[in-house]
């Protein structure tokens, strides 16, 4: 059998605090989404989701996609990007238009999408996009193909969401320094949800936490579809910074001391093991005993739940309004944090990663490429953004009778 010939190529590169990371992925003939290449290399220029040194961030970018492209064989001139700060913001606005008892034609859903993006308001902050994500007929949601049904008023669920801008100019600026041409930036939680998330999942009501190096983004997916976000200015990098602070150690040790001896769940047999500082080379560095590198981990950790609860009550998901939670995110990665977490909120939790794809790397396949994942699929289900309906309506229309009408319809019932 010959290889699967590609239709479509698709960038993405995620710029993490800790990590930049990057990936291209090719959707086949037959409609299989086939990871071509990826990669990844330690941060530099960014810091809890903004961009600190413009050119150290355009070099790492560099770097990163040229290490996927000598991977998959093939290079790429745009990109979609992740981003986990500046101020991200998610809002649903709901837009209605009469129907007066008629039957809806498409011309009403082009009309309901112009009107939804003449409506649009940004508070003065800059919009990362605005897609229509459920139709209603006379209030029910959920309906996915309202041409046809009779209806006192046509509905519209927009997912808008909004960032500061300036921390997103340089983002994009860094990218294109790098000659690289961005097609869009999303937010780190959206991408992880297309990865990490089952449609159920995002349908009923669930939690996605994701821990990064320097921001957690916790939002709340229902319906489909985000429906609050915010980021909390802590991630794994503290629990590394404060490892290093306590035991006197260098930050390299720090982190590696987390990742292979830290766990969030402290055991009987803790106090009595000691833990080479440097496994692999000088033995002088010293030893600490496992019980207190474990306080160190669950103190921080600690803080860092703490300030999830108080977002995820904020954003109206506790109690009985609540449900499960799903962790995901470098930080995800901690032995015991699943556990941890779950008994800190009171709530299921488990662990999300990015779901099986051909030519995905098992290095590649874990918490802490979710989003970068999840940047690929995004950008398979061609998104289709409100703010650019009347152009892409008029484009349509001269190749087909359906036009944008049908193309929204197929965005609407797999946004998420």
């Amino acid at each position: 059998m010959g290889a699967a010939r590609i239709s479509r190529v698709f960038g993405a590169v995620n710029l993490g605090s800790f990590r930049v990371s990057a990936m291209i992925m090719g959707l086949t003939e037959g409609g299989e989404l086939i990871v071509l290449g990826s990669s990844h290399r330690a941060s530099a220029g960014l810091r809890r989701g903004y961009v600190t040194d413009s050119q150290a961030a355009t070099h790492a970018i560099r770097e990163a996609i040229e290490r996927a492209e000598k991977d998959a064989g093939t290079g790429i001139e745009s990109v979609w990007v992740g981003c986990a700060g500046a101020g991200l913001a998610s809002r649903i606005s709901r837009v209605e238009i009469p129907i007066n008892g008629r039957r809806i034609e498409e011309e009403d859903v082009d009309h309901l999408l112009v009107t939804a993006r003449d409506t649009l308001d940004s508070d003065g902050r800059m919009v990362l996009h605005a897609q229509p994500a459920h139709y209603s007929v006379d209030g029910p949601h959920g309906v996915a193909n309202p041409v046809g049904l009779y209806a006192e008023q046509l509905g519209v669920d927009v997912h808008v969401l909004l960032a500061d801008g300036a921390p997103i100019r340089n983002i994009i600026t860094a990218v294109q320094s790098a000659h690289l041409t961005v097609e869009g930036v999303v937010a780190a939680p959206i991408a992880s949800a297309q990865a990490a998330l089952t449609p159920e999942e995002r349908e009923l009501g669930t939690a996605l936490i994701e821990i990064g190096g320097d921001v957690t983004n916790v939002a709340v997916l229902r319906n489909g579809m985000v429906q609050a976000m915010r980021a909390i200015p802590l991630g794994s990098g503290d629990i590394t910074d404060a490892i290093a602070s306590t035991f006197g150690i260098r930050r390299q040790h720090a982190q590696r001391l987390k990742c292979v001896s830290g766990s969030a769940l402290a055991s009987p047999s803790d106090h009595r093991e000691q833990v080479p500082v440097d496994p692999d080379g000088d033995p002088r560095a010293g030893s600490i005993n496992r019980a207190d590198l474990v306080a160190v981990v669950t103190e921080q950790l600690g803080r860092l739940t703490n300030e999830v609860g108080r977002s995820l009550k904020a954003m109206d998901f506790s109690g009985a309004k609540g449900g499960p939670a799903v962790l995901t995110g470098g930080g995800a990665e901690l032995a015991g944090s699943a556990e941890f977490v779950q008994n800190a909120l009171g709530r299921p939790v488990r662990i999300g990663k990015p779901q099986p794809l051909r030519g995905l790397p098992p290095a590649h396949a874990t918490p802490g490429f979710s989003t970068l994942v999840g940047l690929c699929l995004y950008a398979a289900k061609d998104p289709v953004d409100i703010r650019t309906v009347k152009a892409k309506y008029q484009s349509q229309t001269r190749l087909s009778g359906l036009g944008l009408v049908n193309r929204v319809w197929r965005a609407g019932r797999e946004y998420f």
